[in-house]
């Protein structure tokens, strides 16, 4: 019987990959300044300071591009939580606390940009955005209580969860900067993508390295984290309309997040491929399967709904007016 090995003798044992990795990613990121991406000649006074007030035509971007904007900063804005759960699941000492804190202060310029760009072109009311803020924020983000009873402080789940997760927000911000129709939107958004995608990396690199070192225990990790997938954003106000609104316009839908973010993040773990898992793993490995083959049939049923959706709509823009 392989010895399951507890989270502290994981974090030793990888510690020394989690520092290259954290120095190939100082090499490899740019600096950037969040003011250089914000339209600052758009800006202009609100009432309080003697200007006006957000109104409904202020805006330039569609219903879809301000749902989807403010679903991503509003889960941008849930850091504090997101470096509470990091600090406990990684560690604040040596390399892991290093990355910890640098994935932090790279994370706060997203929010900062964001935000700042919205503000000064006047994408979204302003004040229901601060309101949602606030209801968002101090809700937080962790654990539901079932997954917080079956993985009370568990390493191998936060690493697997948070490489879908940076990879599927990656997805969610260069598609929201392409419906934006705005340049300044587009560039800002690539920008923050780009910082997405090299998180991304990190982990999964070290959860790479978790597989190697016990491959049993981060493939039950992994698994779980596919069949239970969550992104951050939920719980945030008005989740659930956004969320299915940008799914039905193809921001984030479920074939993205089949075909561009777990497919691709396990054939780079070489999930089906490897051959170091015990009876127990190969047993865990053939019911991920059986759910990937279950999840295809879902996105391929949402799909055929979604395009009866929108032939249906399209059908009634263009009937002629009685």
């Amino acid at each position: 019987m392989v010895r399951k090995l507890s989270d502290p003798v994981i974090l030793a044992e990888l510690e020394p990959i989690a520092e290259r990795n954290l120095n190939r990613h100082l090499s490899v990121t740019t600096d950037w300044n969040p003011h250089d991406y914000v339209p600052w000649e758009r800006g202009r006074d609100f009432a309080a300071l003697g200007g006006q007030d957000w109104a409904g035509p202020d805006s330039q971007l569609s219903a879809l591009a301000q749902a989807a904007m403010i679903t991503n900063l509003l889960t941008e804005d849930n850091l504090p939580s997101y470096h509470r759960q990091a600090g406990a699941y990684f560690s604040m000492d040596g390399a892991w606390g290093t990355w910890v804190g640098r994935w932090t202060a790279e994370e706060n310029r997203h929010g900062i940009v964001i935000r700042d760009y919205l503000l000064v072109a006047r994408g979204v009311d302003p004040v229901v955005l601060e309101q949602a803020r606030m209801e968002h924020v101090t809700n937080g983000f962790g654990p539901t209580a079932e997954e917080e009873e079956q993985h009370p402080t568990d390493f191998l789940l936060s690493i697997a969860y948070v490489t879908f997760q940076e990879l599927a927000t990656r997805v969610s911000h260069r598609n929201t900067g392409k419906v934006c129709n705005d340049p300044v939107a587009d560039r800002m958004l690539q920008r923050v993508a780009a910082d997405e995608n090299l998180h991304m990396m990190f982990y999964r690199d070290m959860c790479a390295a978790a597989l190697d070192l016990a491959p049993d225990q981060a493939l039950e990790a992994v698994a779980s984290v596919v069949e239970n997938f969550r992104m951050p954003g939920q719980g945030m106000p008005n989740f659930r309309r956004n969320g299915v609104l940008m799914a039905k316009h193809g921001i984030y839908d479920p074939r993205q997040h089949l075909d561009e973010v777990v497919r691709p993040v396990l054939r780079k773990w070489r999930i089906f491929d490897r051959d170091d898992f015990t009876a127990r793993g190969e047993q865990r490995r053939e019911q991920l399967a059986t759910f990937l083959e279950g999840l295809q049939r879902q996105v391929i049923k949402f799909e055929e709904q979604r395009d009866r959706l929108l032939a249906r709509e399209a059908q009634r823009r263009e009937a002629p007016a009685v």
